[in-house]
């Protein structure tokens, strides 16, 4: 059976609903991962594909016989995490794993660093479409098909109780909830307001750009990142990132870097950063931030991650 193509519905960064509609919001726990929409023919097999489309079920080779556990045609969407030794999704760990191109490498890393499939929602289901249910509908029927086990669960949403439950991911080291109104329909491809992403610290995506070679002992790497963030008409610089890699990120960054590099700034405005060197705008990191000037520029930026699972033309 041929299943329809669907993109991943996107949340939109804010705040708790307000206290007076508690109760027309469910929460998820806000996973630390990788999205993944997964397309279950009937016949026993599995397709895993990321955000952009790209199709990555055979880096994840423990994820592919979902489709026999299951036995029906079906579209759901998750996010393959990698979990600490405390059950907490660990991005840092999950990145050994993405792109991997070999078969006998991922297989390998599998046995090494499991991924774990959490499911959230339901999109079609035996030859049904299911996007213009609403959340309540697809919930029930995803939890229906009793897909937990040792590589993918389906967690429990909690309707009415925000803020405990965002307190109770503070207090677990989690990295948030996201909100989802329960009357709404799905929405593919669209980053809508009916799911909010709550972190409890704020962050963003940017596009690097550029960057500043570092002294001393770093010589040869990355002192500091230039980024920007996309807009209709080019790139738009956001500031200087220098604080928050490993020493195996900063390694991993300056290789990236030097085959990236090229002669003009990408920026709409070159940024007055001395020594900066260019590079093509498509690597993609997930900064943390305080707040943003009446420019736009983040106040005291922090590197959090590198996103090889997005490309820019995802962020804008």
């Amino acid at each position: 059976m041929g299943l329809p193509r669907i993109a991943p519905m996107l949340a939109t960064p804010g705040s708790l609903p307000p206290a007076d509609v508690k109760n027309r919001w469910a929460f998820e726990v806000k996973q630390d991962g990788q999205r993944a929409m997964v397309y279950l023919p009937g016949d026993g097999s599995t397709v895993l594909r990321s955000r952009s489309g790209a199709e990555i079920t055979a880096v994840y080779p423990e994820l592919t016989t979902l489709g026999s556990v299951l036995g029906r045609p079906a579209v759901l969407d998750g996010e393959i995490v990698a979990l600490d030794s405390e059950g907490r999704s660990d991005f840092e760990r999950l990145q050994s794993r993405m792109g991997l191109t070999s078969a006998v490498k991922a297989a390998r890393m599998a046995l090494l660093v499991p991924a774990h499939l959490v499911l959230f929602d339901a999109v079609y289901l035996d030859g049904r479409g299911l996007t213009g249910l609403p959340y309540t509908e697809r919930r029930t029927l995803l939890e229906g098909l009793g897909l937990d086990g040792k590589h993918w669960s389906t967690p429990a949403a909690v309707v009415g109780h925000g803020e405990q439950a965002l307190e109770m991911t503070r207090t677990a080291g989690l990295e948030g909830l996201v909100a989802k109104r329960l009357a709404s329909v799905y929405e593919p491809g669209v980053r809508s307001r009916s799911w909010i992403k709550i972190r409890h610290v704020r962050t963003v995506d940017v596009i690097v750009g550029g960057w500043v070679p570092g002294r001393g002992r770093l010589t040869g790497l990355p002192g500091a990142l230039l980024v920007g963030e996309a807009h209709a008409g080019g790139l738009r610089y956001v500031g200087s990132v220098g604080t928050g890699w490993s020493d195996t990120e900063r390694t991993t960054l300056a290789e990236l870097l030097r085959v990236a590099a090229i002669d003009e700034c990408p920026f709409d405005n070159a940024p007055g950063v001395a020594g900066a060197r260019w590079v093509l705008p498509r690597l993609v990191g997930e900064v943390r931030y305080t707040s943003r000037t009446r420019a736009g520029l983040l106040r005291q930026p922090s590197w959090h991650r590198l996103r090889p699972d997005l490309a820019p033309d995802d962020i804008t």
